[in-house]
């Protein structure tokens, strides 16, 4: 469940929102708020990312094919916007939820100074904590 408590947040604070708006005549605010809020909570839940491996499929496969791995959670802002500025590209890496994978959250952990800082982003020489999507753009 604490994967979707940020978009079942999200969409209740819509609800909470737009409904009494609509209630008291305000139709179009109403409809405004609640379109914005469950909008924003499809967003940041777990299926509007790429399907997640496990961080032992996600390093196998690394180790094949040499591309990154990104770590990210559910509700994570920064994530979010990693995701959506890699767009069409996003597929072309490892997705790993620390939040589904104990021992992801360890890897990050063993790279973020013991905290679980994401995205965290490793390649097969070099690990970035929070790094710009240009720069994840620009890996090899």
């Amino acid at each position: 469940m604490r994967r979707w408590t940020s978009s079942v947040i999200l969409v209740a604070a819509g609800l909470l929102g737009g409904i009494p708006m609509i209630a008291d005549g305000s139709v179009a605010g109403g409809v405004a708020v609640l379109t914005a809020f469950v909008l924003f909570g499809v967003l940041v839940s777990p299926p509007a990312f790429p399907r997640s491996v496990t961080d032992a499929e996600a390093r196998a496969a690394q180790a094949v094919d040499g591309r990154p791995i990104i770590y990210w959670r559910p509700g994570c802002p920064y994530c979010l916007r990693l995701r959506s500025s890699l767009a069409r590209r996003a597929g072309r890496y490892h997705w790993v939820d620390i939040w589904k994978d104990p021992s992801a959250a360890a890897s990050v952990r063993a790279v973020a100074d013991g905290n679980e800082t994401v995205p965290t982003v490793i390649t097969v020489d070099s690990s970035y904590v929070n790094p710009s999507p240009q720069l994840v753009r620009n890996l090899p």
